[in-house]
């Protein structure tokens, strides 16, 4: 069976998104993938001299282009959060979501976004995740999750306060997290995935001396998913999970909040991390990084994450059509 194509925008206009486009597409692609590619030709040929590439790419055998006017070429302001740059953004990304509705494509990769940019042009939304959810009709459980390599996080609880975490945090929701951890782990190509799950307190509450989350709610949740048959462990302390999932010893993290789980995926490897915009119908990656204002227009953006984050939403197209 031909795999299923994917799509490719370049992101915002003023970012690193185009040269990282570039550099992916003229050094990194698979030959025996179809690609369908959108966005405005003067993005690609400007990412193509920032990369100090040829532009030729789009004429490639194994890729269909499809042109957009979403930005004038005198409207690109390197290194700038502007509400044309996010209009453009915006409009890249209701392509891409329109053909994976019409079965053109079976998910798609995207160059960094600037949220601000998007805010400033209509998004409308906390994040492009819920944009995406709302544009394509979609009202399942939806959540991000960040990927080093082979090791996932997901999080119960994302853009709030912190204040606000542990009145958030119910078993219905950690269940929600586990069974999309599981899921989306299962379609990266990893055979019986383990899931492990944080604590919210110290000490994963040290019996109830510093918080009862642990025994009231999460190590419920967890002998209940373990009960529906995922293998899933914990509560863990935070300051210990990362250390086992970094030797290899689980495949995706839990965590109870936002910054539990960024702080030790980014320290282990930044340049590396995936996005995955959990959930929904279509497998949709990033690279985990943002615009890179401070070196935009410089050849140095690093294609590391971009190269993973192409290479995991081919390997999850190819698993949801199987």
């Amino acid at each position: 069976m031909n795999p299923q194509p994917i799509g490719i925008i370049p992101g915002d206009p003023n970012g690193i998104g185009p040269e990282l486009i570039a550099k992916l597409m003229s050094r990194h692609l698979d030959p025996e993938q179809p690609l369908i590619v959108f966005g405005d030709q003067h993005l690609f040929e400007m990412g193509a001299q920032h990369a100090g590439v040829s532009a030729d790419f789009l004429s490639a055998p194994h890729i269909e282009y499809r042109p957009m006017e979403t930005i004038a070429p005198r409207d690109v302001q390197l290194a700038s959060v502007t509400e044309v740059a996010g209009r453009s953004t915006l409009l890249q990304m209701d392509a891409a979501l329109n053909a994976c509705q019409a079965g053109d494509i079976g998910g798609f990769v995207f160059g960094p976004f600037n949220k601000a940019a998007m805010h400033m042009a209509g998004l409308g939304c906390e994040d492009e995740l819920h944009y995406m959810a709302k544009h394509l009709g979609f009202d399942g459980y939806i959540c991000e999750l960040n990927v080093m390599g082979t090791l996932f996080t997901t999080r119960v609880t994302s853009h709030i306060a912190l204040k606000d975490v542990a009145q958030t945090i119910t078993e219905d929701r950690i269940l929600e997290a586990i069974d999309l951890a599981h899921s989306i782990v299962s379609r990266s190509g990893i055979d019986q995935p383990t899931i492990s799950v944080c604590a919210l307190n110290p000490h994963a509450g040290d019996g109830g001396n510093f918080g009862r989350e642990e025994i009231d709610v999460i190590a419920p949740t967890v002998e209940r998913a373990r009960a529906a048959g995922i293998p899933v462990d914990g509560p863990w302390p935070s300051d210990t999970i990362f250390l086992r999932a970094r030797d290899g010893r689980t495949n995706a993290v839990v965590t109870m909040y936002h910054d539990q789980g960024q702080i030790a995926m980014k320290l282990m490897g930044f340049e590396r991390g995936v996005t995955v915009q959990g959930g929904l119908p279509y497998p949709v990656t990033t690279p985990a990084h943002g615009t890179a204002f401070d070196i935009v227009g410089q050849g140095r953006a690093d294609v590391g994450a971009t190269k993973a984050a192409y290479d995991l939403v081919c390997t999850m197209t190819r698993e949801t059509v199987s």
